[in-house]
């Protein structure tokens, strides 16, 4: 676990070195809007602590689950996507659909989702 990284594209946006549309920061999260949404609602949520993958969590870093969930949650409410239903996916890998590798919660909504996901 490191604090940031350097070349990590979400530690520099976290770092404001980077511009994103945020919606909502705390002192243990960040979140924004994808740059290529799947959906009507597609916010990324991310810890401000640097973790690869959710692999990684550990006992001492479990608790990142927890905050990016309850953000989640707060952003549901705000864009009005709580009622009807929403989805929280965090990809592991290449085979998972991992592309960026800090830990984030994709937060989907405003459409019904469909299963099996692709």
């Amino acid at each position: 676990m490191e604090k940031l990284k350097a070349d990590c594209l979400f530690c520099k946006i976290i770092k404001k070195e980077i511009h994103s549309s945020v919606v909502h920061e705390d002192d243990k999260t960040l979140a924004f809007k994808d740059i290529n949404p799947q959906a009507p609602v597609h916010i990324i949520i991310v810890p401000k602590i640097h973790v690869d993958k959710i692999s990684d969590l550990t006992e001492e870093t479990a608790e990142f689950i927890g905050d990016m969930t309850l953000t989640a949650n707060k952003i549901a409410k705000e864009f009005k996507i709580d009622k009807n239903g929403y989805r929280l996916v965090v990809n592991c890998e290449e085979y998972g659909g991992q592309t960026i590798y800090h830990i984030h919660v994709h937060l989907l909504g405003g459409r019904r989702m469909t299963w099996p996901p692709g």
